[in-house]
């Protein structure tokens, strides 16, 4: 049956956009979708509301509760959420032979090891407001599908890349062949496809993309076969492009560019996930732009584990499609929330080292001759990279427009019974009876953004189905 909510909505339709609408009424079609959102007392609601039975009562949204779309997570490794939070001292190569691929061996290894990971992570996940997410999985086709059905059963949308690799520097861990690889990954989507036939179309959440761990650990001939594997299915790709030098000086020995290799195998098009990217420069945007290509931002384990950080100022400017990743394990925290907090902050220290390097203060920097455009990033536009900017990426809504899937979280910064901030919130002029404007709704937000948490998150919906 149709449902209906009326109060406040906000969203982010472009990249420091912000979109606020109170008093508002929508309506999710029995099949998950928005089909109607307007001011609550126009003469479209009303007719709505006349024509639908008097059983049909809408849910009022708290006074100061809001709608939001739900978080979209562009890069996690699932397994790696086995021995999340250890060893990022290490450098990429050395930190992938000595936690990442025993992880994921492990999980391969042990279906009641994957059932139990798989399960915590996608509650974990929900719990944080993502409602959608691209995982990165094993090479193992059954624990692909544990965390297939995880998601399904829970109610997490995703993409599922089940990995290939036919050159793993671990002789324990790794795809025998190409041939081996690729019948591999055919039979993991044939049995993804079997069990996904069992559901209304409407109510299938996961979807397969194709996975090239990264250039260095896949054969030549592995990767001409999975590009045609994905034209011939029509399968999204997703893989590692320029994210550390070490891992682009393996790329190198082959005699070309990172970018450059996925570029001239086909693998650049507008169904291409790349994550990473930090070395994204004036030479790399306009084939990145012309190829329609989406990155995954991820900067807590970009600190960790890059030589050099996203240019996410350039990217935004450049109109390029642009999300936010955890990339689990290589950064420790769930919580695109946490992503969109470190993305500003080293935004900011981009911009900061380049007022020093012209001797200059934030402040002066913008009037300085020759200083050319700043770097910095702000709150608005990260909300945008976790919400609508991935979303997109991915062929998805990450909007409130009609049409669109309604994947949505509710926040609440105050109750009732609570007026002065519900968990870390501390708001000093706010009453049960305040009707917040949008300034004061800003403002706000604002707030939750800096320092709310799981707390202030009263409930999630995925397609129209309510699941934490």
């Amino acid at each position: 049956m149709t449902q209906l909510f009326v109060g406040t909505f906000i969203d982010t339709p472009s990249a420091g956009e912000l979109r606020i609408r109170s008093d508002h009424l929508l309506a999710i079609s029995p099949e998950g979708y928005i089909s109607h959102l307007a001011p609550l007392h126009s003469d479209s609601s009303q007719l709505l509301l006349s024509s639908l039975p008097t059983s049909t009562i809408p849910t009022e949204i708290p006074p100061h509760s809001f709608f939001l779309p739900s978080f979209t997570d562009l890069h996690l490794h699932a397994p790696q959420y086995l021995f999340n939070g250890t060893g990022l001292d290490l450098p990429l190569l050395e930190w992938l032979e000595r936690y990442a691929y025993k992880a994921e061996e492990r999980i391969d290894g042990s279906r009641e090891l994957a059932e139990r990971v798989y399960e915590r992570l996608v509650r974990r996940l929900l719990d944080n407001g993502t409602g959608c997410v691209s995982f990165f999985g094993s090479i193992g086709v059954e624990s692909n599908l544990i965390l297939a059905k995880k998601m399904q059963e829970l109610g997490l949308r995703g993409f599922i890349g089940k990995l290939s690799m036919d050159q793993s520097p671990r002789p324990t861990y790794g795809e025998s062949s190409a041939s081996s690889s690729l019948q591999s990954i055919a039979q993991f989507l044939d049995s993804l496809e079997s069990y996904l036939s069992t559901y209304p179309s409407h109510e299938r959440l996961v979807q397969p993309i194709i996975t090239p761990r990264f250039i260095p650990v896949c054969s030549d001939e592995l990767l001409v076969g999975l590009q045609k594997l994905a034209k011939q299915r029509d399968v999204r790709i997703q893989s590692h492009m320029c994210e550390g030098r070490d891992q682009m000086d393996m790329v190198m020995k082959r005699g070309k560019r990172d970018h450059e290799y996925w570029d001239e195998l086909g693998f650049l098009g507008p169904k291409t996930l790349q994550a990473h990217v930090t070395y994204l420069d004036e030479e790399m945007i306009p084939l990145v732009k012309d190829r329609q290509v989406t990155m995954a931002h991820c900067p807590l384990s970009n600190a960790y584990l890059s030589e050099k950080q996203f240019p996410l100022r350039e990217a935004i400017d450049n109109s390029l499609s642009v999300g936010l990743g955890t990339d689990i394990a290589g950064g420790y925290s769930p919580s695109i929330q946490t992503q969109m907090r470190q993305a500003v902050i080293i935004s900011r220290m981009r911009e900061g080292a380049r007022c020093e390097s012209m001797n200059c203060s934030f402040a002066e920097s913008a009037h300085k001759e020759g200083a050319g455009n700043h770097l910095k990033v702000d709150w608005k536009e990260s909300l945008y990279l976790a919400t609508r900017g991935g979303k997109k990426g991915m062929g998805l809504g990450g909007c409130f427009e009609v049409g669109m899937e309604f994947d949505a979280q509710l926040i609440e910064l105050a109750n009732k019974d609570t007026p002065t901030g519900t968990g870390a919130l501390d708001l000093f002029d706010l009453t049960s009876d305040t009707k917040l404007d949008d300034d004061s709704w800003t403002e706000n937000l604002e707030r939750w953004w800096c320092v709310g948490d799981e707390r202030n998150r009263k409930g999630m919906w995925v397609q129209g189905r309510k699941v934490a």
